[in-house]
Order: structure tokens, then C-alpha cells, then sequence
């Protein structure tokens, strides 16, 4: 809800990991909600995670039992977007990290969607304003709206201002996010990595470097970050948890932006050359059981 105590309607543009947890994320405090995605058996997917996120909540004590039935029945899962955004007050995307499938998503969304809802972005490195340029006018209401991995428990949606971003848009995407029960940060100037993906990739990269000179154990790195840091997770099992190759192109794009300090290292090439991808795959730094 908003401020005010306003039920919005929220489309969600893909039903993976985070979209997923978005749905869940805004249908909790009271949002209506439109999870799209091509694929039935992914939809299918995320509303049984959606669910077993859920049970784990009730089980802790921060959610009823009688709660889980309703906000299952906020989410409305489906596999178009001309239906799915007619209506909303507000769209998040979530889709793979390829300019060119954010700008079929968007371009479709903003044909269909009211022309006051906000377009929300959940990339975590691309430009919003090369998000928005195949927009025209309507980039004005594109901005970035970064969330992070679960979306249900962290703290924080990074917000981040396109060069054509309105005051208006960046204001209604923080009333938004606030709405979530999310505190805020605004990056405004539209530089890939904005302001978290730079200082996490640049931990990460040293946790690589010092697993290639041999100087410790991935879990004696990831336990000394943990530790020493208060971080809930260390580099390299968050690396493995959100996804080898998706790390891969992040700090490929990252190196493109801003030079060599963000070069992949080769140990994070040759892994994702072999498929271990961490937990999707099975196995990455650790071992998840196939």
C-alpha cells in the first residue's frame, strides 16, 4: 500500500527468482498483483516457491496462517502482457540482463500499460536511460527500482534516476517502495553499476583474487566477510546463490563502464565455462548437491 493506505496493482514482468519475490514482496502488505511470464511451467515454479516462502514465514511466527491463503489469492499469474499491465499503477521488470529483451519487454508494457503508471526496471547494472531511449516521451517514466535478493527480507530498493526520469516518477517509485516497508537510496546519475553493484562487485572481485592466489578456502573467505563485516553472507556463497554467470555478465559490463579494475578474473571465466553456475547448476564455490 501506499503511504496512505492505497491497495496499487502491480505488474511483474518475469517469474524468476526475483520476480518471484517481488510478487510475494508487494501482495504481503496488501498490493494486487500480476506475475507475467511466457512460460506456465516458470509461472507454475514461482508461485510453489512463492508458497514455500510463505510456510517458512508462518513457521517463524511473522506471518499467520490464515494470511497465506490471501496473499496467494492477490497474485494473479499470466503469460501476456497486453492483459497483465492494462490497469496497473505500476510495473516492475524483472527479466533477464540483455538490453535488447528489456527493450521488447518495455516497448510492449508501455504500449498497453496506462499512461501514468511507473515502469519500474530491477536491473542491477544496465543504463536506465538506455532502457528507456526506445520509449521516446514515455522515458520519463521509466526508472531504475533495484531490488535485492530475497526481496521479502532486504531492506533496501535502490532507486535510480535515467537522464529523462521524472521528478514525479522518482517520487511516486520511492512512495512505492516505501509502500513495501523498503528504505531507500537514490543514485542520480545514471552510471552502470549505480551505487551497490560497484561496491559489491568490488568485494567480490577481491574474494576471487585471493581464492586464485591460494591464500585461503572459499568458506574461510566467505566466513572471515561474514564474521569480521556482520555481511549474512559471504561473497562467494552470494555469488553461487544468485548465479555464476549472471555475476559473469555484471562485472563484464561493469569492466565495458569503468575500465580494468573491474576485469573478470579468470577463475569466474573458467567456471562459468564449465557450467558451475552455483546452486542452479548444482555446484559453484560449494558443492549443492546436484
Amino acid at each position: 500500500m501506499t503511504d496512505n493506505g492505497t491497495v496499487q496493482k502491480v505488474a511483474v514482468i518475469g517469474g524468476g527468482v526475483m520476480g518471484s519475490g517481488i510478487a510475494q514482496l508487494a501482495a504481503t502488505v496488501g498490493h494486487e498483483v500480476r506475475l507475467v511470464d511466457v512460460s506456465p511451467e516458470r509461472l507454475e515454479t514461482a508461485l510453489a516457491a512463492i508458497g514455500t516462502s510463505l510456510d517458512r514465514f508462518i513457521r517463524s511466527g511473522r506471518l499467520e496462517t490464515d494470511q497465506r491463503e490471501e496473499i496467494l489469492g492477490r497474485i494473479t499469474p499470466a503469460t501476456r502482457i497486453p492483459e497483465a499491465v492494462e490497469g496497473v499503477d505500476v510495473v516492475v521488470e524483472a527479466v533477464l540482463e540483455r538490453l535488447e529483451v528489456k527493450h521488447q519487454v518495455m516497448t510492449e508494457v508501455a504500449a498497453h500499460a496506462p499512461a501514468e503508471a511507473i515502469l519500474g526496471t530491477n536491473t542491477s547494472q544496465l543504463s536506465i536511460t538506455a532502457i528507456g531511449s526506445v520509449l521516446g516521451e514515455g522515458a520519463s517514466r521509466v526508472v531504475g527500482m533495484h531490488f535485492f535478493n530475497p526481496a521479502v527480507l532486504m531492506r533496501l530498493v535502490e532507486l535510480v534516476k535515467g537522464l529523462e526520469t521524472s521528478e514525479d516518477t522518482l517520487r511516486r517509485a520511492e512512495d512505492f517502495a516505501r509502500s513495501l516497508g523498503k528504505e531507500t537510496v537514490v543514485c542520480l546519475k545514471d552510471s552502470p553499476g549505480f551505487l551497490t553493484s560497484r561496491i559489491s562487485a568490488i568485494l567480490r572481485m577481491e574474494a576471487l583474487h585471493m581464492l586464485e592466489e591460494g591464500l585461503a578456502s572459499p568458506e574461510d573467505i566467505d566466513k572471515a566477510v561474514r564474521l569480521a563485516f556482520n555481511h549474512p553472507m559471504g561473497p562467494l556463497e552470494l555469488g553461487d546463490f544468485n548465479g555464476l554467470d549472471t555475476y559473469l555478465d555484471a562485472l563484464t559490463g561493469l569492466h565495458a563502464a569503468h575500465g580494468e579494475r573491474f576485469r573478470p578474473p579468470v577463475v569466474l571465466r573458467n567456471m562459468v565455462a564449465a557450467g558451475r553456475l552455483g546452486r542452479k547448476s548444482g555446484r559453484g564455490f560449494y558443492d549443492h548437491g546436484g
